[in-house]
């Protein structure tokens, strides 16, 4: 394998100015405003957080250097329908913000889990904790060493070394500064990965002679195949896999993960949690728009020579490092911006992965077991950080043995996030739910998504359900080049499952978990007695949550009664007001009345 070209010295300062930059920020707030005294300081940035930052920060979560660096390479292999996802968040932000996020932030809770015990019992509440814990190491495994890999063999960055200061820093300013840390860093990266995207498509745009160039280019092969509406759930991606899947998936993250509803509850009130999540559909679309655009910007320079046949490069994931140093090595230091922005995307994923898990093992396992005081607590929060700073970086071996990038992520993500999103579902809009439907739905539904999931890796789909497009190597400057062509395992025998149900889209994952939780548990909570069950009204949604309700009943007030000026939005955030219990003198009973 060659390389075009490898790091200068003007692009190792660029890079490194970022980590220095973000582990600066750390520091700062762990000194600023008399540091982090307390753990409620630390796990939720002391309720204090307003919607902007939190939105960039929503969105640096989880558009990792999976999204920069695998994004493009998806687009490149298989078309640009993956643009489509941006219908799935419209969807994601309604459900989240008017369903999940007023229950959450009602209860003024730390860990999402504790909604569990309190709708559920205590066992579903460490089942969920636990699943959460699985997850989140196994995912950030895949971000830590993904982009590491890929970089490492096409700029030479050293493997390990990459593994290693990403995972330091990451670790440095979360147990330095808490939630504060990790979201203000987070709206920097945000930053770094929009400059690093931006740098590749308009050096790509200048060398290929406009815009329309890359668009014709992408048309004649195959690569705008954006509108597919086939029905069939075999398909890897139609409309209704990426818009149906990519919602279940999605609302799972933004819904029910502690990464993100940690951010909401940091924020100071429910209105400034709402607009937190709907300014965040703004910069999800822009750098999704990005992404996917890379990847035609790298399928129009590449379209008569492919790196990765042509042996250029040994993975598909390497494509995108690998067109950067060829198009932009004239500009020193502009490679250094994107592997900035892609280690910025790991960055902004590990802190936020780091940051949850300790939230959940101070909250779950932890505070309801010992009786610490809040001194103790702030530190245990701080010595949680470290530890599963080093796990998440140990993890990053594991993922040696996953596959594509944003596959295996999504994958993960499904598995776990499909069943658990049901659970939640289940609690919140079923009053008939109890604990015996829930722990059965979950138990099915999970072992369903597994099920699934692991024929798939050990049977994957036939080409003609993947639908790879053509990448050609006639214009490259050897001989013997060939179409490349899907790499099956034709000598396995495969049995019946294997073209049904294992080759089910990977996006299906998550909704086959959710419905299957929700369906098991409304059955076996009907036939256990759950129908004369009493929940209280806190623990369940109500209209007075909804936005539009709450915004009719202030046009209607204003209308019928007082006349003059108004300012809605201003009135919109009187009537949510602080319901987060965390301010309040009240406090929510657990107890089920009798």
């Amino acid at each position: 394998m060659s390389s075009v070209a490898s790091f200068s010295a003007w692009d190792y300062v660029v890079f490194t100015l970022m980590l220095v930059i973000s582990a600066g920020i750390g520091v700062y707030y762990a000194f600023a405003g008399g540091g982090q005294s307390s753990s409620a300081d630390f796990l939720v940035g002391g309720r204090s957080m307003t919607a902007v930052p939190v939105a960039l920060s929503l969105t640096a979560s989880f558009m990792s250097a999976i999204t920069v660096l695998g994004t493009p390479v998806e687009v490149y292999q298989y078309g640009a329908i993956f643009m489509l996802i941006c219908f799935s968040y419209v969807l994601m932000v309604a459900v989240s913000s008017e369903i999940f996020l007023p229950i959450f932030y009602r209860l003024g809770i730390t860990s999402t889990y504790e909604y569990l015990e309190m709708r559920y019992n205590k066992v579903i509440r460490l089942f969920g904790t636990v699943l959460f814990i699985i997850q989140t190491v196994l995912y950030t495994g895949l971000v830590i060493y993904a982009p590491a890999l890929a970089l490492n063999q096409v700029t030479g960055v050293d493997l390990w070394g990459a593994v290693m200061s990403t995972g330091v820093v990451c670790t440095l300013y979360c147990t330095l500064g808490g939630l504060k840390a990790v979201v203000w860093t987070d709206v920097f990266q945000v930053g770094i990965m929009l400059a690093g995207l931006l740098a590749v498509i308009v050096q790509s745009v200048l060398l290929q002679g406009g815009i329309y160039t890359i668009i014709s280019d992408s048309a004649q092969g195959g690569r705008l195949n954006l509108w597919d509406f086939d029905p069939n759930p075999l398909r890897r991606h139609t409309f209704w896999s990426i818009t149906v899947g990519g919602t279940f998936l999605w609302t799972s993250v933004y819904g029910i993960n502690q990464a993100q509803v940690q951010r909401y509850i940091s924020c100071k009130s429910l209105f400034h949690a709402k607009m937190a999540l709907y300014i965040n559909l703004v910069s999800l679309w822009a750098i999704s728009i990005c992404s996917v655009f890379c990847g035609l910007c790298l399928y129009s320079v590449y379209k008569s020579c492919d790196p990765w046949t042509a042996r250029k490069v040994s993975a598909l994931d390497q494509l995108m490092p690998y067109l950067v140093l060829d198009i932009l090595r004239g500009y020193p230091g502009v490679p250094g911006l994107f592997v900035a922005a892609a280690y910025s995307g790991t960055l902004s994923t590990v802190s936020s992965s780091v940051n949850a898990l300790a939230a959940v093992t101070i909250a779950d396992l932890i505070r309801p077991y010992l009786s610490l005081s809040e001194k103790q607590l702030s530190w245990a929060s701080k010595g949680l950080s470290l530890f599963y700073g080093a796990v998440c970086i140990g993890m990053a071996g594991v993922a040696s043995l996953m596959g594509g990038m944003l596959q295996a992520a999504i994958s993960i993500a499904g598995v776990v996030g499909g069943p658990l999103l049901g659970l939640f579902s289940l609690g919140i809009m079923f009053p008939c739910a109890n604990a015996k439907g829930g722990l059965a739905g979950l138990l099915s539904g999970l072992a369903l998504s597994l099920w699934v999931c692991i024929g798939a890796q050990i049977y994957p789909p036939r080409p003609e359900n993947c639908r790879p497009l053509a990448l050609v190597t006639h214009g490259c400057n050897f001989s013997g080049g060939t179409n490349w062509t899907a790499n099956t395992e034709e000598n396995l025998e495969r049995p019946f499952l294997a073209d049904s149900w294992y080759s089910l889209s990977y996006l299906y994952f998550g909704p086959l978990g959710t419905v299957t939780v929700i369906t098991v548990g409304l059955i076996v909570s009907i036939l256990s007695g759950g129908r004369q069950m009493k929940v209280q009204s806190g623990l369940m949604l109500s209209k007075e949550d909804l936005t539009f309700y709450k915004a009719y009943n202030v046009l209607k007030e204003k209308v019928s009664g007082n006349a003059g000026k108004f300012d809605l939005v201003q009135e919109l955030e009187r009537s949510f007001g602080k319901t987060n219990f965390a301010f309040c003198d009240v406090e929510l009973s657990t107890q089920t009345p009798a």
